[in-house]
């Protein structure tokens, strides 16, 4: 393909593609032109830091020849084959995820994405259980496809519901800063959220109910960190009453928070685990589902009712594996951990220093700061699912005219940097944000 101007670049796009979640005719699409490590390049030449790892997805950074090699490679050798048929690399790929997954795991089920990823893990609870109902929180986004987007609970979920869809039904997230109880401890706290959460079980009749899933940590809604117990009690209600436990693990999972899989830091065990992003890191599509050695044994003789055409495709695969190892080989999850620390302190500092941050949670080397009017009443920056002046869209565009790219999701900001990430790095791009909140502090 001939080289293109900026302007043809973006004139096309305008022309002729659709952009998620957006207005079209507002938008103004940046040119990116090139990338490496944790930046991205602008076409006018402007360097930026990376601080969402796109969508919390590029978890190796930009340009790891190891994993492009390998794509190259497969494409060469078998750029595809239906799901139907046996692959060295799908093989290889499942293999090395069940040995990365709790004991109890036994096999997966290859998609394209998060939001399939689940949508199959629905599937499967409900062809397992024989039960219609799902519990999911309202502060979660598990994806935009009819059955993910209704199992989502913030309000992109709004245009996925119809008439004809029911069995989902949502309770609230452990959300202790935001809660007007004043709890005395984590595991206060904990036991209220349970003990609402069974309650609503019993009313729904537990016999209905085939799965309850969560993102492991809240993720784009404000990265909400369970309390001590919130996961196991989860785990102790599933098996009191035959349902599934699925951990949405797309954003969380492949070492973003220290551990290959975020349950990993409360030492639960689902039943079922979706998982994307960090699989392959962007560098080719692909999601799935891990499931239950009890599970996969149910379908020895019952037929799996999933199919995709991309289901384990070669590329994505050969991806996959060389991702995998590339996390071993360059100790990135145990950087991830490393860094997270770091952040963690930059972050804590950054609420002390601010009037603006009401609040920072962290896990690993994904993290949120919440922005306040007031810390002492914590009146939000921005109201919930309304922002009319564009104020954290600003904000946004500060950062990024600095250098500092990231998202934000109502009145919090995102920081997600890829594994990769160095202290020196980590220290000069937060210093960026330090900046902005400066300004942001004379805003309020």
């Amino acid at each position: 393909m001939r080289d293109m101007t900026k302007e043809e670049i973006k004139s096309l796009d305008k022309e002729h593609v659709l952009h998620s979640w957006s207005v079209q005719g507002t938008l103004d699409p940046m040119v990116v032109t090139k990338a490496e490590g944790i930046y991205f390049y602008d076409a006018d030449g402007n360097k930026y830091y990376d601080m969402s790892s796109q969508l919390v997805n590029l978890n190796i950074g930009y340009g790891n020849e190891k994993v492009a090699d390998a794509i190259a490679e497969q494409a060469h050798k078998l750029p595809f084959i239906g799901p139907g048929y046996a692959v060295d690399v799908k093989s290889e790929l499942a293999r090395k995820i069940i040995e990365l997954a709790p004991d109890n795991m036994g096999k997966v089920f290859f998609t394209l994405g998060g939001a399939d990823a689940n949508e199959n893990a629905l599937k499967i609870a409900r062809l397992y259980t024989g039960r219609n109902k799902v519990f999911s929180r309202y502060r979660s986004y598990h994806g935009s496809t009819m059955g993910a987007g209704n199992l989502t609970g913030e309000p992109r979920r709004f245009n996925c519901e119809t008439n004809g869809v029911s069995g989902y039904i949502k309770f609230f997230d452990p959300y202790i800063y935001r809660e007007p109880i004043e709890f005395k401890s984590e595991v206060e706290a904990t036991k209220y959220y349970l003990a609402k959460l069974r309650e609503q079980i019993i009313y729904e009749n537990p016999e209905t109910v085939a799965a309850i899933e969560c993102e492991t940590i809240t993720g784009s809604n404000g990265c909400i960190i369970p309390p001590d117990g919130y996961l196991q009690g989860i785990r102790d209600i599933c098996d009191e009453f035959g349902i599934m436990m699925i951990c949405d693990e797309v954003m969380m999972g492949w070492g973003r928070t220290g551990e290959y899989f975020a349950f990993q830091n409360w030492d639960v065990k689902p039943d079922l685990v979706s998982f994307a992003k960090g699989v392959t890191c962007g560098y080719a599509p692909l999601g799935g589902v891990i499931v239950s050695k009890k599970i996969a044994e149910y379908f020895d003789d019952h037929k799996l009712l999933c199919g995709l055409t991309y289901s384990g495709h070669p590329l994505s695969c050969a991806a996959g594996v060389a991702t995998l190892d590339v996390y071993k080989e360059e100790k990135l999850v145990e950087n991830s951990k490393a860094m997270g620390k770091i952040l963690g302190e930059i972050l804590e500092e950054l609420k002390r220093k601010h009037p603006c941050v009401g609040d920072v949670r962290y896990k690993g080397l994904f993290s949120a700061l919440e922005l306040v009017k007031d810390k002492a009443t914590k009146e939000p920056l921005v109201e919930y699912n309304s922002d009319p002046d564009n104020t954290m869209g600003k904000i946004i565009g500060s950062l990024k005219k600095k250098g500092f790219s990231t998202y934000s999701h109502e009145n919090c900001i995102i920081v997600a940097p890829p594994l990769i990430i160095k202290e020196d790095e980590l220290r000069a791009a937060m210093d960026i944000m330090d900046e902005v909140l400066g300004e942001v502090d004379k805003m309020i």
